[in-house]
């Protein structure tokens, strides 16, 4: 399948059967409008509700599977054709436009003809009929900040509509961490080097006439508080205040006032409970969770079969859950702190090792075996100890996994995967031992609360609990696939299966190739 297309769009009507049409062939598309010529040219921002109105209404059309563009630079200057970021393969046009075409495919070096949808003339897209009424005031200065985190369709429109009215200069301000640690699974926010780069790539494509200036924020106002040329503003229904509170700061540095441009928010369309009600970066980091976060690194040192799975969380993230949950839909689960109870038991390697360090004022009296009630005050209260103890019991319950693991291969039936539940499975380096890492997150407010319910303890006495914790986004930056229980059990469940089915998906898809 070709992986970039251009769209001539001359009659807006019938751009969604344009677009079922087209979604076979490509996976990105830029959309070139094919407005009416009129003199003098309208000012680019007439067109800003149609625009915005395109992006909304696409992915009733195609969802959210194809990257659509609406170049804008064609808008200010009338039969331009703008320098597109990534080469473009097929050309399609929904009328009989020849010459547009001809002149599009030699200005962008397309070599295949153009795929005419409808071999009937066309007229050109006329300016909408409310244009007259709209703010149609272009600036030489605008600014605009947000998050930006994996562009969507509300960024589209929320950045066009900036590109729109700006003439020389656009300002885009882009949170940092100290901005987004409140927000929802904020451990899954691209890094801002990241956000800034593909924000540059996506104002570049749409009209590179413009100069850009993309700066991170550690504040919701960035440089609104000291640029004395900035003119206009753009700003969302829900941060409608932050732009007058810009004013204010303004007012008292003796910088003029920004004009300032609200656009509506685009309503999201599922309503389940658990996504937001507006189009928004947090959905799209919801819908990430049980999918394939990022690839695996490839284990030629690890068998083919069973599959192993290494499942890991912080306390009271739910990962035991999890992991019943994942047994129930077919993966055969070794519990490592189970293991690490056999390892204790007198006769283990593990046992007499612990011992000869500790002394045997650490068992019980009795049955001889290690008691831990005796031995975690002692560990927990010296961190070296703790540290000598993890070294002792490690590698012993690593050891006695992979026996349980060799006895799973030389049985009659192998299972395909395998999970391995670890909580302390990236501390002790034990990833390299798995396929891929799969990992349970929660708010760290969320864990608190959990771990006071469940074990009866004080808040602080929680806290201390969570500080010797993996935090979450070191816990994210080594996983592939990402759960969180924040929501209901459905949603969780949801979450399992949807991991499950793409893994078993890809487990058997690898095993008919290899059969090839």
């Amino acid at each position: 399948m070709a992986s970039t297309g251009l769209l001539v769009v001359s009659n807006i009507k019938q751009l969604g059967k344009s677009l079922r049409s087209i979604e076979k062939y490509v996976n990105s598309l830029y959309i070139h409008l094919n407005v009416a010529e009129t003199t003098p040219t309208p000012p680019p921002p007439v067109w800003g509700r149609l625009i915005s109105q395109l992006y909304a209404d696409s992915g009733s059309y195609v969802g959210n599977q194809m990257d659509l563009r609406v170049l804008v630079a064609p808008l200010k200057q009338q039969h331009s054709v703008t320098q597109l970021r990534k080469p473009v393969d097929l050309l399609f046009s929904d009328a009989h436009q020849p010459e547009l075409c001809d002149r599009l495919r030699t200005a962008l070096n397309i070599s295949k003809p153009t795929i005419f949808l409808e071999e009937e003339d066309s007229t050109t897209v006329q300016l909408p009929s409310n244009s007259e009424s709209a703010n149609l005031k272009v600036y030489a200065n605008v600014v605009l900040g947000g998050t930006f985190d994996r562009i969507h369709i509300g960024h589209k429109i929320f950045l066009t509509q900036a590109v729109l009215r700006a003439r020389k200069r656009l300002v885009v301000g882009v949170t940092t961490l100290a901005m987004n640690k409140h927000k929802v699974l904020s451990e899954l926010i691209l890094p801002v080097e990241e956000r800034i780069a593909q924000l540059r790539e996506f104002l570049l494509d749409i009209d590179n006439t413009l100069q850009y200036e993309i700066v991170p924020i550690d504040d919701p106002f960035g440089p609104t508080q000291t640029d004395p040329n900035l003119d206009m503003i753009v700003v969302s229904e829900e941060t409608l205040y932050g732009g007058q509170k810009v004013n204010t700061i303004r007012a008292t540095r003796a910088l003029c006032q920004l004009d300032i441009f609200c656009i509506d928010i685009v309503e999201s369309k599922v309503n389940d409970g658990i996504h937001e009600s507006k189009v928004s970066s947090s959905n799209t980091r919801i819908d990430l969770l049980g999918t394939r976060w990022q690839q695996p690194e490839l284990r030629p040192n690890l068998p083919k079969r069973p599959y192993i799975i290494g499942l890991t969380g912080g306390i009271a993230s739910g990962k035991s859950k999890m992991a019943e949950r994942l047994g129930k839909l077919g993966a055969h689960v070794i519990d490592c702190d189970k293991v690490a109870h056999d390892v204790y038991e007198p006769g283990q390697p593990c046992y007499q090792k612990i011992v000869q360090h500790f002394g045997s004022d650490i068992l019980a009296s009795g049955n001889g075996r290690i008691d831990r009630t005796k031995l975690g005050p002692r560990v927990f209260a010296n961190p070296k100890e703790l540290q000598l103890l993890n070294s002792i019991v490690w590698p012993e319950i690593m050891v006695e996994v992979n026996k349980r693991l060799a006895n799973l291969r030389a049985s009659e039936q192998v299972p395909q995967v395998v999970v391995l539940e670890a909580a302390v499975l990236l501390k002790a380096g034990w990833e390299s031992n798995c396929h891929e890492v799969w990992s349970m997150i929660v708010r760290p407010e969320e864990a608190v609360k959990r771990v006071m319910e469940r074990n009866s303890l004080s808040e602080t006495e929680a806290r201390n609990r969570l500080a010797n914790q993996v935090a979450n986004a070191d816990i994210v930056a080594k996983s592939q696939v990402i759960f969180s229980s924040q929501w209901d059990y459905d949603f969780t469940q949801s979450q399992a299966e949807r991991a499950w089915q793409l893994l078993l998906k890809e487990l058997n898809d690898g095993k008919q190739q290899s059969s090839l």
